[in-house]
C-alpha cells in the first residue's frame, strides 16, 4: 500500500492573493499554485465557483473530496471514482485526523479519482463548498533511484467577488471577533490560553498591548515593554524559539511567541496619535492610541495620549547607514497572523490601524480578526517560508528525524522550512567540534533542496545551466558546481550527482536553481522533467573519521551498484539497511566539513529507523549529534563558501572564492563571457585572514590598510584548532598577498582594530587530504 507524508495544508497556511483591493475596484481573482513532491498531500477549501486545475504527470495524482459532515463529495467537482484511496496513516496524521474530526470514518473505503498522466492540466470547477485533497502516491524506493515522476502541480482560481477567508482554526476556540478598521477592542486572555491575531485581507498594521491582570487588581500598570522586550530578547522583534517572549518592565515574560507567518512586525515606536495627524495636516483624525485609551477604561486604565505597543505587520527597519527608523508598505500577507501563548492571566488590546496617509497599511485600512483558544490546543512553533517573496507560504515544519532530536536539544532554528538543532547540551558545540575532528557525528541536514532531472536533454540542459563539464561527469559520480547569471554572479552552489545517463539528481541551497533549470528549459525547448523533492527526501550527514566504519557495520549495497568501500570523494550509490530488505537509501562520500564524510538520503518514513541505525552502530566510535553551530565553525576552517556571506548578489563566482568550480574550457554555460573577463582581470579575491587574538569579527566588518577600506569580512569564527579567530574575507587583488598585515575594523570600522595576516583558505588541510581519505 502507498504511504503519504502528509505536510501541506493549503488553506492552514494563511496564504492569499496578494494584489490589494481598493474602494472603487472590483476584487481581483485569487491564484495560488503549489507542487506536490512525491508522498506529499495538499489540502484545499473550495467555494462555489472556485476552479482547481491539476497537472499530473508519470505517477499521476489522487482526489479525494469531502464535504462539510466529512462524507465523500467527488460529484461536486464533476468527477467519478476510480477506485479506493490506497491510504496508510501518514507520518503526521493530517488526512485521517481530518475524516475523524469531521465525523468520518478514515477506516472505511474512501473513494477516489486517479486521473491518469495528462497531456493537459485538469480543470475543476466546484458546484457548492467542497474539501479537496490531493495526494501524490509513490514508493520509497522511487525516491532513492530516481525513478520517481514528475512533481504534480495545482493551481486554485477563487470566483470573482468573493470576500476573503480567513484561516482555518488552529484548536478549540474560547472566543473571538473582528476589530474593525479603524477601531480598537480589549479582551481578556487567561495564563496558558493561546491568542491569534489575523491579518484579514493583508497589508493591515495592528497595535496590541497586554497589561498583567493581577497588576491591575493592585492598581499598577505592568504592560508589554518595547525596551525590555528587545534586550531580553536581542532583536527587534521577537520570533519563535528561543527568542520568542514580551516582556513587562520587571523583565518578566506575559507572552510567548508560537507561530508568526509574517516575520516583520515594529517594537521601536507608538501607536499613532492626534499629534502625529494634526502635525501633517489632519486635525481630528481617528488614531490607535485614542482608541487604545477608549477600549481600556472599563479595565481601569488611565488615559494616554501616546500608547508604547507592538505593532503587528508593521514593517519597520533601522537604516544601516543613517541608523533611522524606516517604514514602508508592510511585508503581511491575506490571512497572515500572530499566535502567542499567555503566561500570565492579561488584559489584552488589539487595533486596526486607521492610517490612510501613509503606506503602513496598504493605504487602505481593513479589518483584523482575534481569536482566543483553549490552553489544551495542540500549537507547535513555527514561522514562515517562502520560496520568494511572491511565492505561497508554508510554516515551519520538523523534519523527519525530528523525533529523535527533541529529545535531544531544545535549542532549533529556521533552516528554510524546517526546525534544525543548533547544538546539542550533552556536548555542546565544541564538543561536537571535536567529535567531528577526531571521531563522528550525525547532522540532520534534510533543509537541502533536491530535485531530479530527467530525460534524453537532462545532460544538455545541466551543460548549459551549471559552470561544471557534465559530459565528464560518469554515472554514479557527483561534483561540486555552481549556477550563476549572465554577469557571472553565483545564484547557487551544490552537487549534481549522476545516476543513470538521462537521470541526474541536484542536491543544492536554494529553490532559485529549480526556477532556474525550468526556465532553461522551456527557452531551449528540451525534452526534460524538472522534478522538484520538496521534503520527500530527508538526509543525514555523517561526518569525521570514523565515518567509513560506521558505515561498514550498517550499508549493504547489491552488486550491480558500487560497493560503500569502493566509493571515492563525490562517489554515490544506493543502499540499503543491514540487507536486501532494509530500508533503501542514497549514499554519497560527501559532507560540508572538509573531513571524511557521507551523505544518506531516504523516504520520510524511513528516517527515524535509518537514525536508530546510525546512532546503534556509531555508539563504539563515540558518535555525536552535531548541530549548525559546530559545523558554521568547521566549515569556516575548511574555506567551504556559504551563501548571503562568500557569495551573495553582486558577485561572481571568482570574486566568491569558487573559481575551481567553473569550467572555463567546457562548452557555452550561462555566464561564461562574463566570468571569462573577469577571470583575466579580477579586482577581489577571496582569502583567508589569521587574527591576532580571539576576537571574532562580524560578518561586513571593513578590511583596513591603514585608514583605507580593501575588504570586507563574508565569515569569521574561532578556531579551536588554530587557537585564536580566523576569518575569510573579500579583499581587492592589490592587498591579497599571503603574509600582508591588515586591520578589521570594529566599532564603526574605526575605533578598533584587530590585526590580521593574509592567508590561503583552507585554514586547515589545504590539500583535502582528510576528505579524500
Amino acid at each position: 500500500m502507498t504511504q503519504y507524508a502528509v505536510l501541506r495544508d493549503f488553506d492552514n497556511m494563511g496564504f492569499r492573493s496578494q494584489a490589494r483591493s481598493f474602494p472603487g475596484f472590483p476584487a481581483p481573482l485569487q491564484t495560488h499554485l503549489r507542487r506536490l513532491a512525491p508522498r506529499e498531500a495538499l489540502r484545499q477549501d473550495l467555494r462555489a465557483g472556485d476552479l482547481l486545475s491539476i497537472e499530473a504527470p508519470a505517477g499521476g495524482a489522487q482526489i479525494v473530496a469531502f464535504d462539510a459532515a466529512g462524507r465523500p463529495a467527488l460529484d461536486t467537482l464533476g468527477l467519478k471514482p476510480d477506485g479506493p484511496l490506497a491510504l496508510v496513516a501518514s507520518d503526521t496524521g493530517v488526512l485521517t485526523g481530518w475524516i475523524v474530526a469531521q465525523g468520518g470514518d478514515a477506516t472505511a473505503p474512501i473513494p477516489a479519482a486517479c486521473p491518469a498522466p495528462l497531456a493537459e492540466p485538469l480543470l475543476l470547477k466546484a458546484n457548492a463548498a467542497v474539501t479537496v485533497w490531493i495526494l501524490r502516491p509513490l514508493q520509497p524506493e522511487a525516491l532513492v533511484d530516481g525513478s520517481a515522476g514528475g512533481s504534480v502541480t495545482v493551481s486554485l482560481k477563487r470566483a470573482a467577488g468573493q470576500s476573503p477567508l480567513l484561516p482555518p482554526l488552529l484548536g478549540d476556540t474560547r472566543d473571538e471577533f473582528t476589530v474593525p478598521r479603524g477601531t480598537a477592542m480589549a479582551y481578556e486572555v487567561k495564563q496558558g490560553e493561546f491568542v491569534q491575531i489575523i491579518d484579514i485581507e493583508g497589508q493591515q498594521c495592528s497595535d496590541f498591548t497586554a497589561f498583567r491582570s493581577d497588576g491591575l487588581d493592585r492598581g499598577e500598570e505592568l504592560m508589554i515593554d518595547g525596551t525590555a522586550t528587545r534586550s531580553m530578547v536581542r532583536r527587534a522583534y521577537p520570533g519563535p524559539g528561543l527568542l520568542d517572549k514580551f516582556f513587562d518592565r520587571n523583565m518578566r515574560p506575559l507572552l510567548n511567541v508560537v507561530q508568526d507567518t509574517c516575520g516583520r512586525h515594529d517594537t521601536f515606536g507608538l501607536a499613532c496619535t492626534a499629534r502625529g495627524y494634526e502635525e501633517r495636516g489632519f486635525p481630528g483624525h481617528v488614531n490607535c492610541s485614542d482608541n487604545i485609551s477608549r477600549a481600556l477604561a472599563p479595565y481601569g486604565v488611565a488615559p494616554r495620549a501616546a500608547w508604547p505597543a507592538i505593532n503587528f505587520f508593521w514593517n519597520t527597519w533601522i537604516d544601516l547607514h543613517s541608523h533611522n527608523i524606516m517604514t514602508e508598505e508592510s511585508h503581511s500577507r491575506p490571512g497572515d497572523y500572530v499566535a502567542m501563548r499567555a503566561l500570565e492571566d492579561l488584559v489584552a488590546v488589539s487595533t486596526a490601524c486607521p492610517d490612510d496617509v501613509d503606506p503602513i497599511n496598504g493605504w487602505n485600512p481593513t479589518d483584523v480578526h482575534v481569536r482566543i483558544y483553549r490552553p489544551d490546543t495542540p500549537l507547535r512553533r513555527a514561522v514562515a517560508y517562502r520560496e520568494k517573496e511572491d511565492a505561497p507560504m508554508t510554516i515551519s515544519q520538523t523534519s523527519a528525524f525530528h523525533e529523535r532530536l527533541e529529545p535531544l536539544t531544545h535549542n532549533f532554528a529556521p533552516a528554510r522550512d524546517l526546525w534544525a538543532p543548533v547544538s546539542f547540551p550533552a556536548a555542546g558545540a565544541t564538543g561536537e567540534y571535536w567529535a567531528c575532528r577526531e571521531a563522528v557525528t550525525v547532522q540532520d541536514m534534510s533543509g537541502l533542496r533536491k530535485y531530479d532531472i530527467v530525460g534524453p536533454d537532462a545532460e544538455t540542459l545541466l551543460q548549459r545551466a551549471t559552470t561544471r563539464n557534465v559530459a565528464k561527469l560518469a554515472v554514479w559520480r557527483g561534483q561540486y558546481t555552481l549556477m550563476c547569471d549572465a554577469a557571472g554572479t553565483v545564484i547557487d552552489d551544490g552537487t549534481l550527482f549522476r545516476l543513470g545517463h538521462d537521470l541526474f539528481r541536484w542536491c543544492c541551497g536554494s529553490e532559485e536553481s529549480g526556477r532556474v533549470l525550468e526556465t532553461l528549459a522551456q527557452e531551449l525547448g528540451l525534452q526534460v522533467r524538472i522534478h522538484h523533492m520538496g521534503g520527500a527526501m530527508p538526509n543525514l550527514a555523517i561526518q569525521g573519521p570514523k565515518s567509513r566504519d560506521l558505515l561498514r557495520k550498517i550499508v549493504f549495497t547489491q552488486p550491480h551498484v558500487p560497493a560503500m568501500d569502493h566509493l571515492k570523494w563525490f562517489g554515490v550509490t544506493v543502499a540499503r539497511l543491514n540487507d536486501r530488505e532494509g530500508a533503501p537509501f542514497m549514499l554519497s562520500r560527501s559532507g560540508y566539513t572538509g573531513e571524511l564524510g557521507y551523505e544518506i538520503f531516504c523516504a520520510k518514513s524511513d528516517a527515524v529507523a535509518i537514525w536508530d541505525a546510525v546512532m546503534a552502530a556509531g555508539e563504539e566510535f563515540g558518535i555525536t549529534p552535531m548541530g549548525s553551530e559546530a559545523l558554521g565553525t568547521i566549515r569556516i576552517e575548511a574555506g567551504l563558501a556559504a551563501a548571503d556571506a562568500e557569495f551573495a548578489p553582486g558577485v561572481d563566482a571568482f570574486e566568491a572564492g569558487l573559481g575551481f568550480a567553473v569550467d572555463l574550457t567546457k562548452p557555452e554555460f550561462t555566464g561564461k563571457a562574463a566570468l571569462e573577463r573577469n577571470a583575466q582581470d579580477p579586482r577581489r579575491v577571496l582569502k583567508g585572514l589569521l587574527l591576532d587574538g580571539p576576537d571574532v569579527p562580524h560578518h561586513g566588518s571593513p578590511v583596513l590598510d591603514g585608514e583605507r577600506q580593501v575588504g570586507v569580512v563574508t565569515s569569521a569564527t574561532r578556531s579551536p584548532t588554530l587557537g585564536h579567530a580566523i576569518a575569510m574575507a573579500r579583499l581587492g587583488v592589490e592587498h591579497a598577498e599571503n603574509g600582508a598585515r591588515l586591520d578589521i575594523g570594529q566599532l564603526d570600522g574605526r575605533m578598533k582594530r584587530l590585526g590580521a595576516t593574509v592567508s590561503d583558505i583552507p585554514f586547515l588541510d589545504p590539500q583535502r587530504k582528510r576528505a579524500r581519505a
